[in-house]
């Protein structure tokens, strides 16, 4: 990606006109988050396993980790901001917070999209074929069930019979005792939208960037360059840590009293994927920084 140039792209996004100037391989989700601002689709692994970041490419469900931006030139693309309308929540959106089909919330755009690709798809599912629609995006925190529930739920009011059940089901609930009683979580409406921030969803303007070099052997010695020659090669880059600038203890562990997996490896790493250095500095200068660059050698 380091000398491509930039084209232009131009595509709808939640049925408005976009045209960016990118890099044709970089991934539509650091377009979406970081140059068009929808920080409602999450990124969970970067490598298409998780799903929170599961968006609509012309009514099919894709991984935006996984889409290079030139390939959405002359498509329709529909993100979780885009399911509601002037502030009022979708159908799916609604029953999903009826339902506390929503926990911590990182998995919940993934999952609205998905859902909802298969309701435009199949009105009225089967659970198998909600189970089918929702295999590729994962959470840790409902056991799916309410999930699936929600889902079917959505599928079963879509004809006009069904829809005023579930309105005077949601007005009963005001009626009834707090006890015993399912309340909508008071942050639920904006986990619904993408409008709830989470940690990496904001950050302070020329704020550096920190990328870990992490071991590809599973049980190796190493050894690396000099720190401040890397710098003078890259001056986009402010720091090269390595274990020496670890601060104390040069470990860390959930027991109290046994903290023995370096934060940063020392001439040797235990395995694979260990991080044995930290780049610091302007994200062009931290991605474009190979093994290479840093004297990385293994045996």
């Amino acid at each position: 990606m380091k000398n491509t140039e930039n084209i232009s792209v131009s595509f709808m996004l939640n049925d408005s006109p976009q045209t960016i100037s990118v890099n044709p391989l970089r991934r539509f989700s650091e377009v979406l988050r970081e140059d068009l601002g929808l920080t409602g689709t999450k990124v969970g692994c970067d490598a298409g396993d998780c799903g929170a970041c599961t968006i609509q490419i012309d009514g099919e469900q894709h991984n935006a980790c996984l889409t290079a931006a030139a390939q959405l030139e002359g498509r329709s693309v529909l993100t979780v901001e885009g399911l509601s309308n002037n502030g009022n929540l979708s159908p799916l959106q609604q029953v999903f917070l009826d339902e506390g089909a929503a926990q911590c919330g990182i998995c919940t755009p993934g999952m609205l999209m998905a859902a909802q690709s298969l309701l435009d798809q199949t009105p009225n599912p089967s659970e198998p074929q909600v189970l089918d629609a929702l295999g590729g995006v994962l959470c840790r925190c409902t056991g799916y069930t309410k999930i699936v529930q929600a889902v079917l739920k959505a599928g079963q009011s879509s004809s006009t019979s069904s829809a005023p059940e579930i309105e005077n089901q949601h007005s009963e609930i005001k009626k009834q005792k707090y006890v015993g009683t399912r309340m909508p979580k008071v942050d639920g409406y904006k986990k619904m939208t993408g409008e709830e921030i989470f940690g990496a969803d904001k950050a302070p303007e020329d704020s550096l960037w920190l990328r870990a070099v992490r071991s590809p052997h599973p049980r190796a010695k190493f050894t690396h360059a000099d720190p401040e020659k890397v710098l003078l090669k890259f001056p986009g880059l402010v720091r090269v840590l390595t274990a020496d600038d670890v601060p104390g203890n040069n470990g860390f562990g959930i027991y109290p009293h046994i903290k023995d997996q370096p934060v940063l490896a020392k001439d040797h790493v235990r395995f694979r994927g260990e991080a044995v250095l930290a780049l610091v500095g302007d994200r062009e200068s931290v991605e474009s920084v190979t093994d290479d660059d840093l004297g990385l050698k293994w045996e």
